[in-house]
């Protein structure tokens, strides 16, 4: 915890500390008045064709294949 004039002398190492994960939390009067925290991390934006030549898909006639009959009867049982 520290009070608002350290803060202000030493905000930059306090934004440093805060970017490495620690949270800061800034007093006004001996009391807490507010914090300082790290941002989160955005995900990342996804790339298309990451997995290019990766694996191949059967052909789509061979997808569109009806499934076997013991196939499809384990789709209609329960898991447990």
């Amino acid at each position: 915890m520290v009070n608002v004039h350290e803060a202000k002398t030493h905000f930059s190492r306090l934004i440093d500390a805060a970017h490495a994960g620690e949270t800061i939390v800034v007093a006004k009067g001996g009391k807490p008045w507010a914090r300082l925290v790290p941002l989160e991390q955005r995900a990342s934006r996804r790339v298309p064709g990451v997995l290019a030549g990766r694996f191949t898909l059967p052909s789509p006639a061979v997808l569109l294949e009806a499934l076997p009959e013991e196939e499809l009867a384990g789709f209609e049982q329960p898991l447990l």
